[in-house]
């Protein structure tokens, strides 16, 4: 074989490289063109949640100073996908209880759970802390809050979810709930004895609750 057709065939193989490599190309962005218009057709909006009750078994401060704070909820929280054609995977959802944007419970996993269109999910997890120390800007006003009867405590979940279009899985997404609870320890009548010392509060309001994906 001559030098010349060595080159030919050197030639030939690397526009056949070519051509496959831009076939791979013009696929990949047909598949990435077609899923975007997919899902700016279809509008996918985010869960809504609604913060229903919380069960309070427990709220004490103590120490000395009082800055060591003991709480133990019951919390009834509501999910709802309001799309018609995607569903929803939550992957990772934490929930917990937070004081002038200080968290005061541990955080409480929710096991991952898929929602399909329209669908409702509600779940019922504890969320406490015991002993948990109360950043000193905050131990004056829990303990001001304390004397007045009644403290405003903000429920968040945090976690991870994939929406479901199809046979289509996107990647995980970051999900923020907040939910607002105020629990009015002075009015026995804003809450339902439950137990020993328990006390149910709901929220008419559904807790105001936000949502950020």
């Amino acid at each position: 074989m001559t030098s010349k057709d060595c080159g030919s065939h050197s030639h030939s193989r690397r526009k056949l490289i070519r051509r496959i490599i831009w076939s791979i190309i013009i696929f990949l962005f047909i598949i990435f063109l077609t899923i975007l218009l997919v899902w700016a057709i279809l509008q996918p909006s985010k869960p809504r949640f609604v913060l229903q009750d919380a069960t309070v078994y427990a709220f004490n401060v103590s120490g000395n100073p009082p800055n060591l704070l003991t709480s133990n909820f019951q919390i009834t929280l509501s999910s709802r996908n309001p799309n018609d054609k995607i569903g929803i995977y939550y992957d990772r959802l934490d929930v917990y209880a937070t004081y002038r944007s200080q968290q005061i419970t541990f955080r409480t996993s929710i096991p991952p759970t898929y929602q399909g269109h329209k669908e409702v999910n509600i779940w019922s997890p504890f969320v406490y802390g015991t002993s948990v120390p109360v950043a000193p800007f905050n131990a004056v006003g829990l303990d001001q809050d304390q004397d007045n009867g009644a403290v405003m405590l903000i429920i968040r979940a945090d976690g991870r979810v994939r929406w479901k279009v199809g046979t289509f899985i996107t990647g995980k997404y970051h999900l923020y709930v907040k939910c607002r609870a105020y629990i009015n320890f002075n009015n026995k009548a804003a809450g339902v004895i439950v137990g020993n010392n328990a006390v149910k509060y709901t929220f008419p309001d559904g807790g105001g609750c936000s949502v950020s994906v």
